[in-house]
């Protein structure tokens, strides 16, 4: 391959990974996030509120402002953050390092597979009015 090229051509391959990744996830990815959004389940709900907010209408949400969720830290409330793919996988990876002062204190999910895993299952099963519904 032309050197000149090698640029483009990770470019274009890394547009298609990105095309590809809108594509519904496989059953067994989606399987082993429900497993470890298990651990989530102490304080998280999709359709309900817990110790912490609920995860239907997560997608493009900015951070702190689930309807009806009182309990949040001002640090993620003043944080800036629209909830996708990009910024779960910081916040996920380790909350505490990712927004200094969050109530949230959790250690994060380490593993880069696992953390995927449960982000693709958190996207298809947290679609308001598809697979969940908003409590208000």
């Amino acid at each position: 391959m032309n050197p000149r090229l090698a640029p483009a051509v990770a470019w274009l391959a890394g547009g298609l990974l990105v095309a590809g990744a809108s594509a519904a996830p496989e059953p067994a990815v989606l399987q082993r996030g429900e497993q470890v959004y298990a651990r989530c389940a102490a304080c998280h709900a999709i359709e309900g509120h817990r110790t912490g907010p609920q995860h239907c209408g997560l997608w493009g949400r900015r951070a702190g402002t689930a309807q009806g969720y009182t309990n949040y830290s001002k640090a993620l409330q003043r944080s800036g953050i629209v909830w996708d793919e990009h910024s779960l996988d910081l916040f996920l990876k380790d909350p505490m390092k990712a927004v200094p002062g969050t109530a949230m204190g959790y250690a994060g999910v380490k593993d880069d597979a696992e953390r995927a895993d449960l982000i693709a299952w958190l996207k298809e099963a947290s679609q308001p009015g598809k697979t969940c519904q908003t409590k208000r």
